[in-house]
């Protein structure tokens, strides 16, 4: 019998849009408590659009399966209808990926039979069918796969991927084939949005057309409740990956108590050092054991209250004052471990030291730049926190003493000062010389 996880929550699918800010945000780099042997790790807060831990998430890597991420967005973007829209299954195509040792679906038993994209979509992402994605590029590209990878390396490009490219659509290894966590995390986002993705990626077993005798199982164990050590209840999905060169890789998400998670772990060890082969899949293991830490010990934090009086600066001519507060033009918030010292939060502000009145209450007057430990969170507009009117009064004081204080008009007055003094001295001689005349003549 049919075996599917329950619809995701449509609440996921809104969390994927996150707001703009004024100011890029940056992340504290946070302590997790355990060791880790996955090459590169990256997990994100959805809600907020916060990093809450990195490791090497923008060093390049191999994507392996996890390419059909964009395979599907695509295929979903070209076809308009998925259910309807049928596909033929073509045995010289399928031929291409013998000797490759390649995940398959099975298609093979439906040559020359016609499947929709939509039950194709699901061997691609439930099996990791390489014979699924290579069936939906060649049919989109209209005959022509390498039409279908420059689509591909378009959309990257227009997500803002600038570390990826692609040479074919499933994922086996080529060297040209690289891509960082930091773009997948943007690609895997995008998915999210498009129709389908999130319950296709969530579905552990899915029957082709119904009267297979063995159902395609997911290759994500996290979200099958049959592998005890994997199984992680709060997750949603999303593709695994793994070849020699990109090793065990896997992008997921995950939903509880309305908060909602993306992780990316890429090059999880395949070998030991003998070059045995590991039974531990480490990328899946990793992921959930990231999600319970981050559920555990995470949450999120106000740095800088919309009220939080930040700093103060003069202000002239101020008919009710001569200071004004300077508060976050608004709120900063973000994901911190309980293990976080507040202490470690330094705030620097740049603004000017003195100001005219008048001054309206929320006119920006300066920058705060948040930090932790030296690195830099983000940056915040700072805002007159009150209105100073203008005293007409102390503006006219203010200038008439200005221009009594002034170098020129001391030294004007001086030199008045100077010829009054000598007038009156002058006058003194010639009242002395006069009087001393008339004695004289008398």
């Amino acid at each position: 019998m049919k075996k599917k996880l329950s619809v995701i929550s449509a609440l996921l699918m809104s969390l994927v849009v996150i707001a703009a800010s004024a100011f890029s945000a940056g992340a504290v780099k946070n302590t997790i408590d355990f060791d880790t042997k996955t090459d590169i790790l990256y997990l994100v807060n959805l809600d907020t659009d916060t990093v809450v831990y990195s490791k090497n998430s923008d060093k390049k890597c191999y994507p392996a399966s996890t390419t059909k991420i964009m395979t599907y967005i695509i295929t979903t973007e070209k076809v308009s209808n998925l259910e309807d829209t049928k596909v033929k299954i073509k045995e010289d195509l399928l031929n291409e990926l013998a000797g490759t040792d390649s995940s398959l679906s099975g298609l093979e038993d439906y040559i020359d039979e016609e499947l929709s994209v939509f039950q194709l979509l699901h061997c691609m992402m439930v099996s990791s069918g390489n014979d699924a994605a290579l069936v939906l590029a060649d049919y989109v590209g209209d005959g022509d796969v390498s039409a279908f990878v420059k689509l591909m390396n378009d959309k990257a490009k227009e997500l803002g991927c600038n570390n990826t490219n692609f040479v074919n659509p499933h994922g086996l290894h080529d060297e040209k084939q690289y891509t960082t966590a930091e773009d997948m995390l943007k690609i895997a986002r995008f998915a999210m949005t498009t129709p389908y993705f999130t319950d296709i990626t969530n579905t552990v077993e899915y029957y082709i057309d119904g009267e297979d005798e063995e159902a395609l199982v997911n290759t994500n164990k996290m979200i099958n409740p049959d592998e005890e050590d994997y199984y992680y209840e709060y997750a949603k999905g999303i593709k695994t990956g793994t070849t020699d060169e990109a090793g065990h890789c896997l992008i997921s998400s995950a939903l509880k108590d309305d908060v909602a998670y993306m992780c990316i772990a890429y090059n999880a060890p395949c070998y030991d050092d003998d070059g045995n082969e590991l039974e531990t899949n480490y990328a899946i293991l990793e992921s959930k054991k990231l999600y319970e830490w981050a559920y555990e010990n995470v949450s999120m934090r106000t740095v800088i209250g919309k009220d939080d009086k930040i700093c103060s600066i003069d202000v002239n001519y101020g008919d009710n004052s001569d200071k004004v507060d300077l508060v976050p033009e608004f709120e900063y918030s973000t994901m911190l471990s309980k293990s976080i010292d507040e202490k470690d939060i330094t705030i620097e502000t740049k603004c000017q030291e003195v100001i005219d009145a008048p001054v309206k209450q929320g006119t920006v007057l300066g920058t705060a730049t948040v930090s932790y430990k030296g690195e830099e969170l983000t940056r915040i507009n700072l805002v007159a926190a009150q209105t100073v009117e203008k005293s007409e009064l102390k503006y006219v004081l203010t200038i008439v003493n200005n221009v009594i204080t002034s170098l020129p008009f001391l030294i004007i007055v001086s030199i008045i000062a100077v010829l009054f003094i000598a007038y009156v001295i002058l006058v003194n001689v010639f009242a002395v010389r006069k009087n001393k005349k008339r004695k004289s003549n008398t």
